[in-house]
């Protein structure tokens, strides 16, 4: 095999892995895209599926004046998340509805009217339904991040997205400090199930 060959071969080889790393880094951006567009998306369901369930249920919980005011919130949160876009403000909507479910779930366990109820029902499985969408819309952003930001920071496909100029994505905006990183000695106990 001659030299001039060998160095066509290679630098061929060479060509096709940048640019399949090239193409890798662009697939994981377009994803995080799409991913974090999902999220939206399903505010947006959330946004128009919540006030009309709300209704149906607003007079079997007149009594329960405190989680209206819950769910106000989380819809106002949910509307405004949609508006701007922030990555910040969609996880102050998700947080607000997910706060909302368990006191609604209350609720509901302590009046057995409610609990037969087919349109209370439907609406706790709608909000739970949408907050598990939205769960996992942000674990892909976080995945998709994650897989992308390693890929600008490993060798050798470091070196090729410096050489295009790719930058880290932020991903979700999560402060790394406080309590939602921290784990208290009652969550570490053994929890014990009676039935």
């Amino acid at each position: 095999m001659s030299p001039l060959l060998i160095v066509i071969v290679l630098a061929v080889v060479i060509a096709f892995y940048v640019i399949g790393i090239y193409n890798t880094l662009q697939r994981l951006k377009t994803q995080i895209v799409a991913s974090i567009q999902e999220i939206g998306n399903q505010l947006k369901r959330q946004a128009s599926l919540i006030p009309n369930l709300e209704a149906s249920v607003k007079g079997y919980l007149k009594h329960e004046k405190g989680i209206f005011q819950m769910l106000t919130d989380a819809r106002k949160s949910v509307a405004h998340a949609n508006e701007t876009g922030s990555a910040k403000d969609i996880d102050d909507a998700i947080t607000k509805l997910q706060n909302v479910i368990p006191q609604i779930s209350v609720a509901v366990e302590d009046n057995p009217e409610l609990k037969a109820d087919s349109t209370v029902n439907r609406f706790m499985q709608e909000l739970t339904d949408t907050a598990d969408k939205l769960m996992y819309a942000r674990r892909t952003v976080i995945d998709l991040t994650q897989s992308y930001n390693e890929k600008l920071v490993t060798f050798p496909s470091n070196i090729i997205a410096g050489m295009f100029g790719f930058a880290p994505e932020k991903g979700l905006d999560t402060p790394l400090q406080g309590s939602h990183v921290q784990v208290s000695s009652s969550e570490m106990e053994d929890h014990k199930v009676e039935l």
